[in-house]
């Protein structure tokens, strides 16, 4: 997902933010009682009745002007004349088009990465999975994120789009429902709760007739991150971190709440900003940054750099701070796909169990002192 496009709504949601048979090992679903199986995530709700089931996805941008409902129906389904009004979506499905690499893991997860037809510029995509589904022609290119290539789409045919927005603003959205095509709002990168994002596997659970599946998944993440969590709960923060770097003329502070904060805050580490309310950022001049982290003991820097060296030729006023001269930086971004996908920005939301190991062993080490790194490299 290294493109300026993707790099961008990656920054931005930073800134804001069955048709097979059972087998005898498969989870049992619970009873169809129309309760809410969803509980981490908050711009979800999934209802399963008999028959169907009632996705709600909110607050799928930030200040968006409404929410959006859909009607999972199931063969021989009855959906209520009081759903009716509400786009149906027929499942389990057969194919699908995406358009953000973070649903890439949960279609693998699910072992359903073979009903992927389509996706937009494909070069982001860096699991090497999907990658041979691309490179033997089963995943067409369908266009940009911002111009997807709507004649394409039509002669594929596929059961569902899942797309996103990142304003109200959205005329692709317009254009793509005009034409005829299911279309279906996804609303994961809006999530500033670690687990939240992860929880989103279960649309696609419920997409392609797998809530079971999904919902064992998901335990099983939530059972990782809660035991890494556990590790450090003894342990006092006492590294102090700075995170982020240059953008343009700005460094861009997360704030408290936010997803990257969260992570710091359950690895148990001092993050200069974590007292700053709220789930955005808050844009900073680099003075600002140099006269409260100089002497912060760890940095996560933000970008594809590979070495001190490299950190230090984009902007030679990096070396000022304590954890440059220490050689004490990090970065989660750095590790590519075999077209230039990053993995980070693939993977990370899907498996927050694994990124929160990383920040433990950086803040740490002694308590995983035989797990290697998943996304984050130390700069030499």
């Amino acid at each position: 997902m290294k493109s300026s496009l993707h790099k961008v709504v990656f920054l931005f949601s930073f800134l804001v933010v069955l048709g097979c048979k059972k087998s005898e090992n498969t989870p049992e679903v619970k009873a169809e009682t129309g309760q809410n199986s969803i509980e981490y995530a908050s711009g979800l709700s999934i209802n399963k009745f008999t028959g169907y089931s009632v996705v709600k996805v909110s607050n799928p941008w930030p200040d968006a002007g409404k929410d959006y409902t859909y009607v999972l129906k199931e063969k021989d389904g009855i959906v209520p004349d009081s759903l009716k009004s509400y786009t149906t979506i027929q499942v389990p499905l057969q194919s699908i088009v995406v358009t953000s690499t973070t649903n890439i893991p949960f279609l693998e997860m699910l072992d359903v990465e073979n009903n992927l037809v389509g996706f937009p510029h494909t070069d982001y995509v860096s699991s090497e999975k999907t990658r041979k589904l691309i490179d033997k022609g089963a995943v067409k290119n369908v266009g940009q994120n911002e111009k997807l290539n709507i004649e394409q789409l039509i002669e594929l045919a596929p059961n569902l789009i899942v797309t996103f927005g990142v304003d109200n603003n959205n005329p692709m959205l317009d254009n793509l429902q005009k034409s005829g095509l299911k279309v279906l709002i996804q609303a994961d990168w809006m999530e500033q709760s670690p687990l939240g994002k992860a929880e989103w596997i279960k649309l696609y659970g419920a997409l392609f007739g797998k809530e079971a599946e999904a919902k064992e998944l998901f335990d099983k993440i939530v059972t990782s991150y809660k035991e890494a969590k556990k590790l450090v709960e003894s342990k006092k923060a006492t590294s102090t971190v700075l995170y982020g770097s240059m953008y343009m003329d700005q460094w861009y502070v997360a704030k408290g709440n936010s997803w990257v904060a969260q992570f710091m805050a359950d690895a148990k580490a001092d993050y200069l900003w974590a007292d700053l309310e709220g789930t955005g950022s808050l844009g900073l001049s680099f003075e600002k940054i140099l006269d409260k982290a100089k002497t912060a003991s760890v940095w996560i820097a933000t970008g594809s750099f590979k070495s001190l060296s490299e950190l230090e030729k984009s902007n030679p006023h990096y070396s000022q701070f304590d954890a440059f001269k220490t050689k004490n930086v990090y970065t989660f971004e750095s590790k590519f796909g075999a077209t230039g996908g990053t993995v980070y920005y693939e993977l990370a939301p899907s498996r927050p169990d694994l990124v929160l190991k990383d920040y433990i062993k950086i803040f740490h080490p002694e308590l995983l002192p035989s797990y290697e790194f998943t996304f984050a490299s130390k700069l030499n």
